[in-house]
């Protein structure tokens, strides 16, 4: 039997030879990182178990979601983990360095065929490069870094080819964007995608990280993109390695096998709040800016800084409107001084920011206010994600030549004159209740009352949003859930101590973040059942003993809001107890069942 490209890495780094989707099995982790965002909890899970490090030389922190370090509670955190890494000796890539997810590929660090995971929940980005890369919790992470494995469930597997050939006018940003026009934010949820094609082949590894950095807004678990043989040069270069490609076999097995004709493709932007709600860019044309912004995982290269800087120079920002630009890493950094890239955007009037991670981590420049319209080269535009203004998301070209222009615009409809500006919006304050609860006693078979949320891709912004990231005490969590979800901000001055949530598609969308799950803990939740869930999100819960469940249908069971239900784990049947009408809902699986059982990983 034939391996696809995610079975071929991960039965590699098994004791299997064969891996099948849906099997469970542990896989070793070539590099194992955590950031100054996640960092400092792997260290407390670490020390709290009395766990030591598996692999000095596979370790390492990379600090670069607040390289700025003007946030006392970031610098906090920064300077925990610098202080364990130097009792154990673990290399860190300080806030002078860039985005660890792009460090670990110019470093030679990951190279095609490894595996690596970090608290970056972009950390799929490896797909580029043909290696494996996942966004983890603490739990994992630590766990990870204590025995150098990692359990997994093997994905199912999608073929996508392109077709036809790719216009003039359609830079890597937008062919991600034509993907989330049409496969949405769960329709490839949980899977591996594999990219083909003539057009696919031409892809610059920057152009390849733009692509790949998107699978987690597809809701997939990695893109793979089989490594040229331009980037098996530069990662042979940057590691020093002579390096096998890794590929697909050719009698492998797809659940799906796709083909998409990249002809059609169109200049695309993604409108405010989700980064799947993506349309041609002539539909929101001549949409007037406050900003913009140029960064982050998606879109910080050099290639990117060189298409700004092409379409900035001899040019200034429109009056009014603000660019901040923010390279990946300081080898880019540097580039764009020695090319002169960085006197063109000083020179239009665009702010430059040190190399990190920028406005989408909510770590430095790049956030916006209340009634701001920014543009942004970011992979995520949710409420309240980049700030609480509204976010377009788009190509590197298309921030450069909107700011320009003062409105949404491509680069070969740049007005002679910039349009004329207009500031809107007023800066509400809300007040923040404070909510004591205590976390509800385990069982198998649990009553509570619920909450029906009728609502698809709730994301980890939604849920516990990131500027309470810093918050690491589970008892402080609670008050703050659901308070950046649209008709759920008194959720928490609502919700009574056992209550069991019930929610649609794609739940835990985003971030890696371990408080999207361990708020609701703090607040005396009991059990959140949904039709899907995020992939990190599942692995955090799971990691947590906090008990998520799927299910298929429940209509039959009449529910309304907070009537009383009875949930039994181990079977896998829901009763509503106003009504006496069951169902059956998926059970836990073993792994699941025995991290429950034994109240948590690291346990």
């Amino acid at each position: 039997m034939g391996l696809t490209m995610i079975e071929k890495i991960l039965a590699n780094h098994s004791s299997k030879d064969v891996v099948i989707p849906g099997e469970i099995i542990d896989i070793g982790i070539d590099i194992r990182a955590a950031r100054d965002f996640g960092g400092p909890n792997v260290v407390k899970n670490l020390i709290n178990n009395n766990l030591e490090i598996d692999d000095i030389s596979k370790t390492f922190f990379t600090l670069d979601c607040y390289p700025t370090t003007s946030d006392p509670k970031y610098a906090t955190s920064q300077q925990y983990c610098r202080v364990y890494a130097r009792e154990k000796g673990i290399k860190v890539y300080d806030v002078n360095s860039g985005i660890g997810t792009h460090l670990v590929i110019d470093k030679g660090l990951v190279t095609p065929g490894c595996t690596f995971i970090s608290t970056d929940s972009h950390a799929n980005i490896l797909g580029s490069i043909g290696a494996f890369g996942q966004g983890m919790g603490d739990k994992d992470i630590a766990a990870a870094w204590a025995s150098g494995k990692s359990w997994f469930k093997v994905p199912k597997s999608v073929k996508l080819t392109f077709k036809g050939k790719r216009p003039k006018n359609i830079y890597a940003k937008d062919i991600v964007l034509n993907l989330l026009n049409k496969f949405g934010a769960n329709t490839l949820l949980g899977y591996a995608v594999e990219l083909y094609g003539d057009e696919d082949e031409k892809l610059s590894l920057d152009e390849r990280i733009t692509i790949s950095s998107m699978a987690t807004e597809m809701g997939a678990i990695i893109v793979l993109i089989p490594p040229s043989d331009e980037v098996m040069k530069y990662c042979e270069t940057r590691s020093g390695k002579k390096l096998t490609k890794i590929e697909a076999d050719k009698n492998a097995i797809y659940d799906q096998e796709l083909e998409i004709d990249i002809s059609k493709f169109k200049p695309m932007v993604s409108r405010p709040g989700h980064p799947d709600d993506s349309v041609n860019i002539d539909d929101v044309f001549q949409t007037k800016i406050d900003s913009g912004f140029v960064g982050s995982c998606t879109n910080g290269r050099i290639e990117d800084m060189r298409e700004v800087a092409k379409i900035l120079k001899g040019r200034k920002i429109a009056p009014g409107v603000v660019l901040k630009i923010v390279p990946s890493t300081d080898e880019v950094w540097n580039k764009c001084l020695e090319e002169g890239i960085i006197n063109i955007f000083k020179s239009a009037g665009a702010l430059v920011g040190n190399a990190g991670c920028a406005g989408c981590a909510a770590g430095q420049i790049g956030q916006n206010g209340p009634g701001e319209v920014t543009i942004s080269t970011g992979n995520r535009n949710f409420v309240g994600k980049q700030g609480k203004g509204e976010v377009y998301l788009g190509s590197p070209a298309e921030v450069a030549a909107s700011t320009v222009a003062g409105y949404i615009t491509t680069p070969d409809r740049i007005p002679e004159k910039p349009v004329e500006f207009k500031t809107t919006g007023k800066t509400k304050k809300a007040e923040i209740p404070k909510k004591d609860k205590t976390i509800l006693e385990k069982s198998t078979v649990t009553e509570g009352k619920v909450w029906l949320i009728n609502k698809d891709d709730i994301d980890t912004d939604m849920i516990f949003h990131n500027r309470y990231l810093t918050i690491t005490d589970i008892a402080e969590m609670g008050q703050y859930t659901f308070d950046n979800l649209e008709g759920w901000e008194d959720f928490a001055q609502k919700a009574e101590h056992g209550d069991i949530v019930i929610t649609g598609k794609n739940f835990g969308a985003g971030s890696s973040r371990q408080q999207a799950v361990d708020c609701f803990k703090s607040l005396g939740v009991q059990i959140i059942l949904a039709e899907s869930f995020g992939a990190i999100y599942e692995r955090n819960a799971i990691n947590a003993a906090f008990p998520i469940l799927t299910y298929n249908n429940i209509d039959e069971l009449k529910l309304k809001q907070r009537d009383k239900v009875k949930v039994d784990i181990e079977n896998g049947i829901i009763e509503n107890l106003e009504n006496g009408k069951k169902a059956e809902i998926n059970k836990f699986f073993d792994v699941q069942m025995e991290i429950y059982k034994r109240d948590g990983l690291l346990s």
